[in-house]
């Protein structure tokens, strides 16, 4: 029976697992090693054989944009995923390979003290039942999956105990954060706001990026896999199973939708041109239909190359049979303000990598801080921040970064999305005193268990990506790649 059927929800999980790596095996070699044996076998790990159709299956479960699916068989986008995919296969053999193990016990005292399923701070046999009856899952692969996150968080404790973690490591992530920092800073947002984009400027832009403001406006053709259909029964039974897989592979090897209507004397539905907001040309709402199905379809790039899809346990095929390119003028106001907005952001990132520029060739020190304040008319201004948490002018992510400055140095410090953005110079830094006694001292050394854990894992990626022998087949990833 297909794995895939079995859709489980990660709110639970998220609890449950502490830490994951993914080893990222993309270095291995990756010619054609296969001479022979199964077309359908993607890849072997020892003797773990991974099938294309399990591998197509999790990939269509992955959220990706329409641009990279439709680049998947000229990018090597497919290739890293399949190297995630194998590194959690490893992480599985690799436990099997230290005996890690979980008793019935220690499972049923993971699910019975999580939060999801207590009322009244006691274990709820019928809000865990609702659990699995809304999750569509049964106890048993529930219980399954829980194990085995449980002993992948096992195999990472395991790595990391045992180890002698220095006083001075907890010291360093207790200082990173328990400082008190007189500062002086220029705010240049208001410097950055008021810059005008000139018309010239935005219609140069236009013209060098036409083929991205387009709209792309497809018609598909789907179909709702019934089990009336597949074998004469209303159950979803192995024999319903057996079908799906058999079409899976079907369309694998080229099937067309012609052919799966034909053989299972399918309904099909057609939807009209639409756009990924399910509108037509003159935009008009045309399509209700759920939004979770309708972005699976409409992401479909391949034109009249059908594609199994897998939404809230229902399997349907579905095939894209025309697709067009609508340009959108700069007489739309929603192009035109998007091109001002990326040319401000160019202007931004322009204005900063000149200063940073000059701030690394020694160039720009307080003096130049206080002329570049007068010159640009940007008041000079004072804050004494007391600690982290000290919001009272920057976000914590801003103080982090003036927490890393020295004293009498100068850095540009911005937020990821640059619509925070300063110049800032310390005064002075006062070190708070650090003592096993001192108020959260189990969470800084919790931190600097982690940040040497982190550097114990990557040296375990690197041991364990020359323990197992992976071969790829790549006459059947570059089938996979023109399928999905």
């Amino acid at each position: 029976m297909l794995t895939s059927i079995k859709k489980i929800t990660t709110s639970f999980f998220a609890k449950v697992l502490i830490a994951i790596i993914i080893l990222p095996f993309l270095f291995w070699g990756m010619g054609d090693v296969f001479r022979g044996g199964n077309q359908n076998i993607l890849a072997t790990v020892d003797s773990e054989k991974i099938s294309a159709q399990v591998f197509a299956q999790y990939v269509n479960r992955l959220n990706l944009s329409d641009e990279q699916r439709k680049n998947l068989s000229k990018s090597d986008l497919l290739d890293k995923i399949l190297s995630e995919y194998v590194g959690k296969k490893i992480i599985n053999l690799e436990i099997v390979d230290q005996e890690i193990n979980l008793s019935n016990q220690s499972l049923r005292e993971i699910i019975i003290n999580d939060k999801t399923f207590l009322q009244n701070n006691k274990f709820s046999r019928t809000k865990y039942e609702k659990f699995l009856l809304e999750s569509s899952i049964s106890a048993q692969i529930f219980e399954q999956n829980i194990a085995e996150q449980e002993k992948k968080r096992q195999l990472l404790t395991f790595l990391s105990e045992g180890v002698l973690l220095p006083q001075a490591l907890i010291k360093k992530e207790f200082e990173n954060e328990n400082q008190i920092k007189s500062i002086q800073y220029l705010e240049l947002d208001k410097l950055y706001k008021d810059v005008q984009i000139k018309d010239e400027a935005i219609k140069k832009s236009y013209a060098s990026n036409k083929d991205l403001f387009t709209q792309e406006f497809k018609r598909i053709n789907y179909t709702e896999l019934l089990p009336i259909n597949l074998t004469g029964q209303k159950q979803y039974n192995e024999a319903y199973f057996a079908k799906i897989d058999e079409i899976e592979n079907s369309i694998l090897d080229g099937g067309k939708m012609d052919d799966f209507v034909k053989m299972f004397n399918l309904t099909l539905t057609n939807i009209k041109e639409t756009n990924r907001l399910k509108k037509d040309k003159s935009g008009k709402n045309i399509l209700k239909i759920e939004n979770d199905f309708f972005s699976e379809i409409f992401t479909t790039n391949n034109i009249k190359k059908p594609r199994l899809i897998n939404i809230n346990n229902k399997y349907y095929i579905s095939e894209v049979t025309n697709t067009e390119q609508i340009s959108r003028t700069l007489n739309d106001v929603e192009i035109k303000q998007a091109i001002i907005s990326q040319l401000k952001i160019k202007h931004i990132i322009e204005k900063n990598t000149k200063i940073v520029q000059e701030m690394t060739n020694g160039n720009f020190k307080k003096k130049e801080f206080d002329n570049f304040g007068k010159t640009n008319g940007i008041e000079i201004k004072k804050i004494t921040l007391k600690d982290i948490k000290d919001e009272t002018i920057f976000a914590t992510g801003i103080i982090k970064e003036i927490f890393k400055v020295k004293d009498g140095e100068v850095q540009l410090i911005t937020n990821s999305m640059l619509t925070k953005n300063y110049i800032v110079f310390v005064e002075k830094t006062s070190k708070l005193k650090f003592n096993k006694n001192t108020k959260d001292y189990e969470l800084y050394k919790s931190k600097a268990k982690l940040s040497l854990s982190n550097q114990i894992y990557g040296t375990f990626d690197k041991t364990i990506s020359n323990k197992y022998n992976i071969e790829i087949n790549q006459k059947v990833l570059s089938r996979v790649k023109n399928t999905l």
